[in-house]
């Protein structure tokens, strides 16, 4: 639980942590007017800014370019587009990433990206595009000064020969100009730790914000978690026995299993989170309350479903 000066450094001003949220391009009406609310819900915690994620392939590029604008138009966040390299030309990625400086945006998360048959299948850069995220940063960089993220992998990339073989690629991603790294997900937080030193003793000092996954439904977090190379304890799945049918009981128990998770990185000197929403407020701006965020002025001026 939070402890006393937690609450007291929330009472005087001192916010103890600092959050980034990421959402999705929304597919449908329905999903647009739910990604819209979660933003009116959360934009008065203030993050840092607010990612949008981008599909296999391209295949939300123009949704997510929307999105992003219209956060850049409406609201006072500051909005970061995912951008892959999957299957199109530099030209083509560079036309993206003008359009992003054009419409205001000045944060891209930088990403190789899966490949557009998807997860399993070998990646195969395009004959004319950009061969790795170092390239794609290294781009970027030279169209505009925008701030980069890229992603990082405390328990590797699936493709990864192995951990040191991924911490050369994020070395390599930092010396061609990225500014931050977000990680996987992960419920272990030893599993960061460990990571976070190996990282540092490799040279790296940009910031590593770890990324966290509020378990909305925990066979669909495992499924996620086995395509993505994270692994999910026992002890996880254990907290969420039984509560399939349970929606309230299994809300509270990811609140409490998420804030925990961040109080417990918060004494080991962690003061940036990244959490991944999958669209839905309640549960992040719950867990942000209880880490000790509260709402400030509404920041958002018309976010209202189109």
């Amino acid at each position: 639980m939070p402890t006393a000066s937690h609450h007291r450094a929330s009472r005087d001003g001192y916010r103890p942590i600092r959050v980034s949220i990421e959402f999705f391009p929304p597919k449908t009406e329905e999903m647009e007017k739910i990604l819209w609310s979660s933003i009116e819900r959360l934009a008065p915690l203030q993050p840092k800014f607010v990612s949008v994620t981008y599909g296999a392939g391209g295949s939300t590029r123009e949704r997510t370019h929307n999105t992003v604008a219209r956060m850049v138009r409406e609201t006072d966040l500051k909005p970061a587009a995912h951008l892959t390299c999957v299957d199109a030309t530099k030209e083509e990625v560079d036309a993206v990433v003008q359009s992003y400086w054009d419409a205001g945006v000045r944060h891209i998360v930088a990403l190789r990206g899966d490949p557009a048959e998807g997860v399993g299948h070998a990646y195969r850069p395009h004959p004319g595009g950009y061969a790795t995220t170092a390239e794609l940063v290294a781009g970027i960089k030279r169209i505009g000064d925008f701030q980069v993220s890229v992603s990082a992998y405390p328990e590797k990339h699936p493709e990864a020969a192995s951990l040191d073989a991924d911490i050369d690629a994020l070395k390599a991603k930092v010396d061609a100009g990225a500014d931050q790294a977000i990680t996987q997900f992960f419920f272990e937080n030893e599993i960061y730790l460990r990571y976070r030193d190996k990282v540092r003793a490799a040279g790296i000092e940009i910031p590593l914000l770890p990324g966290i996954l509020p378990v909305q439904n925990f066979k669909a977090a495992a499924n996620f978690a086995r395509r993505a190379g994270a692994s999910v304890p026992y002890w996880l799945a254990a907290r969420f026995e039984g509560l399939e049918t349970d929606v309230e009981t299994r809300r509270l128990v990811a609140a409490a299993v998420a804030a925990e998770q961040v109080i417990d990185l918060v004494d080991e000197g962690v003061q940036d989170f990244h959490f991944y929403s999958m669209n839905r407020s309640d549960l992040v701006y719950a867990i942000c309350h209880l880490l000790g965020l509260r709402a400030q002025a509404p920041k958002v001026a018309a976010a209202k479903a189109a």
